[in-house]
């Protein structure tokens, strides 16, 4: 197996191609892990680097890592977001790739490795002894979203339909009895785009990109891997969503709505119209990216109560059914404690 596994230091631009089919294909795969996110993330005081295994001349394992500056400028931190991309369960495999990945840690002067992989929970009952093993730690910092909620699209549209709750069926349809109406929107859209972000991060309190970030992230992964849909009233735009597509997955990343009309439920027509469109391009599944981090027992005890954090989206996103699951969370690689220390002492400022 080791003479079989070659690894091969890369320039970022080489091999995008190969590197973007092998992880759409990887059963671990993520957008994140896509040529094109490293780019956006570069445009925004990120750099990267990426490494990777090959296995008779294929690509069997790697990681895009990010890196950045941190805590004035005092420390050097990497990321890996949604990764490494590795056959967890095979040990020289795993070994070899985290050696390429220590050495582009040392090129880039990097303190310590936060890395969130797309691995669920449970899936892997030997998750902690592996990490154990490489003497990775586990991190309260999270960076995304470690539980969403993933509807399966293999079924027809009206099962999918009858899957949901209800009332989120009714709002649906009420949107539509209503006269709102969706379509896909093109890159002259993003000013409705961002407007509309923008009145919902002041309504409902949370940050919010630049504008100049949506934009790029629609004109890096357009024409086909990306699709932003609007929902509008008598030509009046209401609501607008951001959806992107790796392999078979559909991820709704970035979405918005204004403060009029809000009874017409174009949130509700938006989201729709997105799974809709997901199914079209062959996804079999449709990820909602993002739910509070807390056992189903407790979120639907206290959804119509608490609207803090993600518990207003849950609200929302629950109603689409599907099942809900969570990934191993986040995880660190101390490769310098002290940088660790000053980095987490620095996050809590």
């Amino acid at each position: 197996m080791l003479d079989k596994l070659i690894q091969l230091k890369s320039d970022y631009t080489a091999d995008d191609a190969a590197w973007d089919a092998f992880v759409a294909r990887h059963p671990h795969g993520s957008l994140l892990q896509m040529t094109n996110w490293a780019t956006l993330k570069g445009r925004f005081g990120w750099s990267s680097r990426r490494v990777w295994l090959r296995q008779d001349g294929e690509l069997a394992a790697g990681a895009q890592i990010l890196f950045r500056t941190a805590a004035w400028g005092t420390v050097k931190v990497a990321y890996i977001p949604h990764g490494p991309l590795v056959d967890w369960t095979d040990e020289e495999q795993v070994t070899l790739l985290f050696n390429q990945i220590d050495f582009a840690l040392y090129e880039h002067r990097a303190g310590f490795l936060s890395f969130e992989p797309l691995v669920w929970q449970g899936e892997l009952p030997q998750w902690e002894a592996i990490c154990q093993r490489l003497g990775n730690v586990p991190s309260d910092v999270t960076v995304q979203p470690p539980q969403t909620i993933i509807l399966d699209l293999r079924p027809s549209t009206d099962d999918i339909l009858a899957a949901m709750k209800q009332k989120t069926r009714y709002n649906i349809r009420l949107a539509a009895r209503k006269g709102v109406t969706v379509r896909q929107g093109t890159l002259a859209d993003m000013p409705i785009f961002n407007a509309l972000m923008r009145l919902t991060g002041q309504r409902d309190g949370f940050g919010v990109h630049a504008p100049v970030y949506y934009q790029a992230a629609y004109e890096l992964f357009s024409p086909d891997r990306v699709a932003l849909f609007v929902a509008e009233y008598e030509t009046r735009p209401l609501a607008a969503i951001m959806v992107f597509r790796w392999g078979q997955t559909a991820a709704y990343l970035y979405g918005a709505s204004g403060n009029e009309q809000r009874e017409l439920m174009p949130n509700y027509a938006v989201q729709w119209a997105a799974i809709e469109w997901a199914k079209t391009q062959g996804c079999t599944c449709y990820d909602l990216w993002g739910i509070p981090d807390a056992p189903e027992d407790e979120l639907e005890a206290n959804f119509t109560e608490r609207t803090d954090g993600l518990w207003g989206v849950y609200r929302f996103k629950r109603g689409f059914g599907g099942q809900m699951r969570r990934t191993v969370g986040a995880w660190e690689r101390p490769n310098n404690k002290l940088v660790q220390k000053l980095y987490h002492w620095w996050r809590r400022r």
